[in-house]
């Protein structure tokens, strides 16, 4: 057996370094169906008011909730039973919010879920029905019908003297809950141009985009008007077929561009940087006021034979740290998102002291990035 040359190990090598890059290369880079979506193609939001039956006495208090007691009454009117007058005490009913996403191109007789949020003081809604609900959309017409058993994530368990609750049992979520009614016209076989509203909006990404649809389709027919739309002029040979063209278009492969930016959750504690976070030459300091206070009482015992009494005298140990430990360190220009991160670990800052080093870092112009507080 012949042992392969320098030569050929060398080609090998080359070979699949260059396959590393590229799939690395590739791995960067996400389709537009991604990136964008197409103007008009989106979904709807419903919402319609409804009653929730068969609660286990977690129900709403009529007395406290007058909207519970008319709609209970008025549904019983509507079925032949009249109620007018009458003291109704039930609590196995609650009146709920039902809320959906219209799906685009939904066709009659398709279902959806639909999520259930109580509105009146009911404690759970574990177990209950929802009744056949009408869902509206923004121009008050009905949408869908809603109607089934709720299911929620959240209990209620509770005693005479304690009470746990896990989750939150006032909402709850039915799947394939409602029945669409009304269909919502999207005609896109006979348009004459295609408009992509990026998800999020860049000059770059934007452009991007609309070079690689121009280099897929061979000519200049995407054209980006501004950071978040990219106009595509329908090419001859796909007239009045706008499925193909999307089909394909949205198959393509663009690397997306994104600004630098640091997100802040001070309630948390999470920060998420960018990769192309960037710090110019900074020196800094990071120190603690730790203030430790321990306690061990002595028990004070009387002479003996004598009319004294025992007691328990404080004796109480403070101490103070500084954190005089703490060096000022060095961020030298140009520093990548890895070795920022590193460099901060190794101080020993938490993400609190972090979350302000980061403001103060901003706030001296070292930090060559926008910062955003949630």
């Amino acid at each position: 057996m012949r042992k392969p040359s320098a030569f050929r190990l060398a080609a090998i090598v080359l070979a699949m370094s260059a396959a590393l890059v590229a799939a690395s290369a590739a791995s960067a880079m996400s389709r537009i169906k991604d990136l964008a979506a197409v103007e008009g193609v989106r979904q709807n939001q419903l919402i319609g008011y409804g009653l929730v039956v068969g609660l286990n006495g977690t129900g709403d208090t009529l007395n406290n909730s007058p909207f519970t007691k008319q709609s209970l009454q008025a549904m019983l009117e509507r079925l032949g039973v009249n109620t007018r007058g009458a003291n109704l005490r039930t609590a196995n009913t609650a009146a709920v919010m039902v809320t959906a996403n219209f799906p685009a191109f939904a066709t009659q007789g398709t279902r959806m879920d639909i999520t259930v949020s109580a509105l009146g003081d009911s404690k759970s809604l574990q177990g209950g029905t929802l009744l056949a609900t009408p869902l509206l959309g923004a121009d008050g017409e009905i949408y869908a019908v809603a109607q089934g058993s709720v299911a929620i994530a959240g209990f209620t368990a509770e005693g005479d003297a304690a009470k746990m609750t896990r989750g939150v049992p006032t909402v709850g979520r039915i799947a394939n809950g409602a029945l669409i009614e009304r269909e919502v016209n999207t005609q896109l076989r006979n348009l004459k141009q295609l408009r992509l509203a990026l998800r999020n909006p860049d000059f770059t990404t934007s452009r991007r985009i609309a070079a690689a649809i121009n280099d897929f389709m061979g000519a200049n027919t995407a054209e980006p008007t501004d950071p978040s739309t990219v106009v595509i002029q329908v090419p001859a040979r796909y007239a009045g077929n706008m499925m193909q063209l999307m089909t394909e278009v949205e198959q393509l492969r663009v690397e997306p561009d994104q600004n630098a930016k640091v997100v802040i959750d001070e309630r948390s504690g999470v920060i998420v940087m960018g990769k192309d976070v960037r710090v110019s030459t900074v020196a800094l300091a990071q120190g603690n006021l730790t203030v430790t206070i321990t306690e061990q009482p002595v028990v004070s015992q009387p002479q003996p034979f004598s009319n004294g009494e025992t007691v328990v005298v404080p004796r109480t140990g403070l101490k103070v740290d500084t954190g005089a430990g703490n060096k000022l360190a060095l961020v030298k220009e140009g520093v990548t998102l890895r070795e920022l991160v590193d460099g901060l670990n190794a101080l020993g800052i938490g993400p609190r002291d972090l979350i302000s080093i980061l403001q103060a870092i901003k706030a001296a112009g070292a930090l060559q990035a926008e910062i955003e507080v949630m």
